[in-house]
C-alpha cells in the first residue's frame, strides 16, 4: 500500500513559516561545499503531492514563479476557494483525511504531504502519516506557523535515518503502529 510521507522543513524551534507566512529563511548555513540532493532521491518514490492553499500560494508567488515545480506529480490543493483545476493541479474542498484515504486506495507510488500545518495536524489526528521526513534548518525564528502544535495525540515513532549537511539535519521517522 502507498505510504503517506510528510516531507517538510522547519526551523530549529519548530516553525514552517515565519510570522508573515514566508519561507525566505529556508537554507543552510552557507559554508558546506558538499551538495547533497535528498529531494531528488525522495521524489523518485512519489507520484502524488498534497498541500493546502497557503503552501500552494507560497510556491507560485515565492518559490517558483515561472513554472509549476511539481510537474510530473499528481498535485492536489486542498482549499475552500473556488478555483478551476488544471491538467497539473487539482483544487479540492474535500477534507484532507478523506482525500488521503481515497488516494491510498489507488495504485501508485507514495503520497507526499507538502504542507501546511493544518493539513498535517488533521492527518496526524487520524494516524494517516506513515513517515515523517523533517529537515531542521539552522535558524531560530521565535514565532510563526508551528508545524507540530496542539495535536493532543501521542504518536510513537521510530528513527530510521539521519543526515546532516550545511547545518541542516534531516530526520526520518516511521510511525510505529
Amino acid at each position: 500500500m502507498r505510504k503517506v510521507i510528510l516531507f517538510i522543513a522547519m526551523s530549529l524551534d519548530g516553525y514552517i513559516a515565519d510570522s508573515e507566512g514566508k519561507v525566505g529563511w529556508l537554507g543552510g548555513q552557507g559554508n558546506d561545499e558538499e551538495k547533497i540532493d535528498t529531494y531528488s532521491e525522495f521524489v523518485a518514490n512519489v507520484d502524488t503531492v498534497v498541500m493546502g492553499w497557503n503552501t500552494y500560494y507560497q510556491v507560485i508567488t515565492e518559490l517558483s514563479l515561472e513554472e509549476w515545480v511539481y510537474s510530473g506529480l499528481e498535485s492536489y490543493v486542498v482549499t475552500h476557494r473556488d478555483c478551476s483545476s488544471t491538467e497539473m493541479i487539482r483544487f479540492t474542498s474535500e477534507e484532507p483525511c478523506s482525500l488521503i484515504r481515497e488516494l491510498k486506495k489507488k495504485d501508485g507510488k507514495d503520497i507526499w504531504i507538502c504542507g501546511g500545518a493544518d493539513i498535517v495536524r488533521q492527518l496526524m489526528a487520524e494516524d494517516l502519516i506513515d513517515v515523517y521526513y523533517v529537515s531542521v534548518i539552522p535558524i531560530l525564528l521565535g514565532k510563526g506557523i508551528r508545524l507540530f502544535g496542539g495535536s493532543g495525540k501521542e504518536i510513537p515513532l521510530k528513527l530510521t535515518k539521519t543526515q546532516s549537511y550545511d547545518g541542516i539535519t534531516e530526520l526520518v521517522y516511521e510511525h510505529r503502529r
